[in-house]
């Protein structure tokens, strides 16, 4: 056997990334991703293999099961290659140039990613899973190495003019011909696509596998909220209710699972990310607002309690991810048969439900029963004992692999979310769990004016992404919103100047991924598309919108944003959902009050009769705009496109 296969641990082991770690003792020879491993590749005169994946996605283990705890995969890879993994997570900046690179070459994308590039980091193939050895037409990744591993030796040369191409296309800006912004029509072009893709029956958009996309239902009950488009918000109630009803959600230990992979929402594939939670939670608060639905308000509560009791570090960050997969199966940790209903709740009260919540003897998964409320009512209240019997017995028969690292990105939407949740639903508890975050992320993820991307073990990765920042300023904006602590507030501003300073492109507009100081990329990304989460340019079209509205100081630099996102999501404007929810934001502005008190004084109980009301600015001086009327208290409010003039009692609304 190759001596290199004895090298267990490999170099992952001094990582902190649980995906880096899951791999840490293969007998693989992988590097992190490094100057020093595209140094080996010069020196040794060898092509680089890139995987790229995460500690919870279900076909990652898959090829690490059947190929790189091989020994003869392993032999190949050593021998011939220098081989990196990277966990797309805490490197989103080599995750999106590589998965342009496999959307460029083979039409789609997807994890695990598999690039072979030169020790530039130029790539000439790509895919994404591959079997050890071929099957169902598709081919086995011991023939890709040798016949790559041939070429190299044989023929470089076409090798490299193929990745000379494909890195020129990569590299290069690919420049959207501005055109005049029409606000009316990609606002209307996405609703009738939307309208045209809707599941009447199930809800959702488009064939299976069917993603939640809370941003798509955000724009869409904003949309119904401000030019009342009545198909809007019965879209996004549908969809609601549908997602509450299935077994994408938990019903025993709540919170969602990452996506559908039938029209009905029933079987999902069971990984928990923080990020789909935190923004469904977005999703529902909003409902729950406009609706007054308790079934809307009854899922924010339970989600919020699944990532409190599931998710939240002691110190008060939030945990990425859950696995599907438990004792390498998936959705084993989720699925229940009759017997084992029967022999927790016994047989009265198993059978009942049994019968409320799909469990039979067929089975409506693999010959397994996942609990669901499908064509019922969401909520079974005569269930809820034993609801957490079984909640508690689930712990004890398996486990689920954890992704325990803290993103700030992620932990920045769940902040965001907490924060709507404390003033929607009127709960403190809310807000003190989002407050502990902050803490969490200022104390461990910032450094003067920088932000990072990750942490854990008391380590954390060395830069920040244009989403760290957006994501970060926008938590910390709905914080002020909920609270009116100033500091929030004056936290964001300085931080919008710096992701103005570092990732801005002043050439094509718009913000890169990246602050560009990586040497090691082959370009430097910049990604507009709503995808499964918000994109950085899209949230940063909302801090600016929002801290313009708040300040007055950002108008020229917002309306070269929306010019330049506009252009982006002219062709397909559906494919920028938040965008599009941050631009109803700025054409239908929320409420804004200004008040101007008479004493410091006074501060306390203005702040308590205004949390929440709208975006707020408290002065405690007079200024050139801002007099005082008669000597007292005063309030200026805006609101729907008008300002109302100035009065000594808080504005309820227009009549």
């Amino acid at each position: 056997m190759d001596t290199q296969l004895k090298q267990v641990p490999n170099r992952l082991i001094n990582e902190t990334s649980p995906y880096l770690l899951q791999h840490a003792n293969n007998p693989v020879d992988w590097y992190p991703w490094s100057e020093e491993a595209f140094q080996k590749a010069k020196i040794e005169n060898k092509p680089v293999f890139l995987s790229v994946g995460y500690s919870t996605c279900h076909w990652c283990h898959v090829m690490a099961h059947e190929s790189f705890e091989d020994a003869e995969v392993a032999s190949i890879l050593n021998r011939n290659f220098v081989s990196i993994k990277v966990d797309k997570e805490e490197r989103p900046d080599v995750d999106s140039i590589y998965m342009n690179v496999c959307m460029a070459l083979t039409g789609s994308g997807g994890w695990p990613l598999t690039v072979v590039m030169d020790h530039k980091g130029k790539p000439f193939f790509s895919g994404t899973y591959f079997p050890k050895h071929g099957r169902y037409r598709m081919p086995g990744l011991i023939d890709l190495l040798n016949a790559i591993h041939e070429k190299w030796q044989s023929n470089r040369e076409e090798l490299m003019d193929s990745a000379g191409e494909i890195t020129a296309y990569i590299s290069s800006e690919r420049k959207i011909p501005s055109r005049k912004f029409d606000f009316d029509q990609l606002i209307n072009r996405s609703i009738a696509y939307f309208e045209s893709e809707f599941d009447i029956n199930y809800g959702g958009f488009g064939q299976p596998p069917k993603f939640p996309s809370p941003h798509n239902l955000l724009f869409l009950l904003d949309a119904y909220e401000n030019i009342n488009n009545q198909a809007c918000l019965e879209m996004a109630e549908k969809t609601l209710i549908s997602m509450a009803e299935g077994g994408i959600f938990d019903h025993i230990g709540f919170g969602f699972s990452r996506y559908s992979t039938d029209e009905k929402w029933l079987v999902p594939h069971f990984e928990k990310m923080l990020y789909d939670n935190a923004l469904l939670i977005m999703a529902y608060t909003k409902a729950y607002g406009i609706t007054k639905n308790p079934v809307y308000k009854a899922i924010v509560e339970k989600t919020i309690l699944f990532i409190k009791r599931e998710m939240t570090n002691p110190k008060g960050g939030f945990y990425s991810a859950q696995d599907a997969d438990s004792d390498g199966v998936e959705g084993k940790y989720y699925v229940f048969t009759p017997e084992e209903i029967v022999s927790v709740l016994g047989e009265t009260h198993g059978r009942n439900f049994c019968k409320s919540y799909d469990i039979t003897e067929s089975g409506n998964f693999e010959g397994t029963g996942i609990p669901n409320r499908i064509d019922k009512p969401v909520f079974d209240d005569n269930m809820s004992d034993s609801l957490e019997m079984l909640y508690e017995y689930r712990k004890t028969r398996t486990k689920l692999h954890k992704d325990d690292k803290i993103l700030t990105s992620w932990n920045s939407l769940t902040i965001a979310a907490l924060s709507d949740a404390a003033i929607a639903l009127g709960d403190k508890s809310y807000l003190e769990l989002a407050e502990q975050a902050v803490c969490f992320i200022e104390m461990n993820l910032c450094e003067n004016n920088s932000v990072f991307a990750s942490f854990r073990e008391s380590k954390r990765t060395d830069s920040g992404f244009l989403d760290d920042y957006a994501f970060y300023i926008y938590a910390l904006l709905r914080l002020y919103y909920s609270t009116l602590k100033s500091n929030y507030l004056e936290r964001a501003n300085l931080l919008v100047q710096k992701v103005i300073s570092d990732f801005s492109d002043s050439t094509n507009g718009g913000f890169y991924l990246t602050d560009g100081k990586d040497e090691t990329l082959m370009a430097r990304p910049k990604e507009a598309y709503d995808g499964a989460i918000p994109s950085g340019n899209s949230m940063m079209t909302m801090n600016l919108n929002l801290l313009n509205l708040l300040t007055g100081e950002y108008e020229e630099i917002l309306n070269k944003q929306v010019d330049y996102m506009s252009s982006q999501s002219a062709a397909h404007p559906s494919g920028y959902s938040f965008f599009l929810y941050s631009l109803l934001k700025k054409n239908f502005p929320d409420k804004k009050i200004t008040a101007v008190l008479s004493s410091p004084s006074e501060r306390a109980d203005a702040e308590a009769q205004l949390k929440g009301k709208g975006w707020i600015i408290i002065l405690e001086h007079e200024t050139d705009e801002y007099k005082l009327k008669d000597n007292k208290t005063t309030y200026y409010v805006c609101e729907q496109n008008t300002c109302y003039p100035a009065q000594n009692e808080i504005y309820k609304g227009p009549k």
